[in-house]
């Protein structure tokens, strides 16, 4: 029975060792601007989903399209009906790695710079990237941030003849997520 008993201590000791190397949030923010001579857009969307493994760097993020928040409504409902499809391409992903994942020092507070290689799905399109980012390690988590460029044409998103000198052809992606352990 003390055996038992031990080895069943030892697993649930186990299993929350490994839950505590995994780090969540539900309201991480993307933010996405594009800027032409004709206007300035700017996009927020701050339910983003997101969780990283400690150990192992893997990272994944879950957008819904349709959070997206636009100054003008009319500029986020083209966005959902005629560019990003939301309702046949409700979300976006990321599936990826932090490849150094072992610079990060999750012991102690700190920054560090990272590099990140996963799959972009846009719009039913995915694309390997390889970004640079930042892991922020906080006394009661860490902050996940990157700025990076996109382009609609490389998601097949197609701007209307109308309006195209009005929507940038790279759109800068800004992260921003503050993740909790698991």
């Amino acid at each position: 029975m003390k055996k038992f008993v031990f080895l069943l201590l030892s697993a649930i000791l186990i299993s929350n060792i490994s839950v505590a190397q995994r780090y969540i949030t539900k309201s991480g923010h993307i933010k996405f601007f594009s800027s032409t001579p004709v206007e300035d857009i700017e996009a927020h969307n701050r339910t983003v989903q997101m969780a990283l493994d400690s150990k192992t760097g893997d990272v994944v993020f879950k957008v819904l399209m349709k959070s997206f928040q636009f100054e003008k409504a009319l500029m986020q409902e083209h966005f959902n009906e005629n560019y990003v499809e939301s309702h046949k391409y409700p979300n976006s992903t990321f599936q990826g790695k932090v490849t150094d994942i072992d610079k990060v020092d999750f012991s102690k507070p700190g920054k560090y710079q990272v590099q990140v290689d996963g799959k972009l799905t846009i719009h039913g399109v995915s694309n390997e990237i390889s970004k640079e980012g930042t892991i922020t390690v906080k006394e009661d988590g860490i902050h996940s941030g990157s700025v990076f460029m996109v382009s609609p044409a490389d998601y097949d998103i197609e701007i209307p003849a109308a309006v195209r000198n009005n929507i940038a052809k790279e759109i800068e992606v800004t992260v921003d997520c503050d993740l909790k352990k698991l």
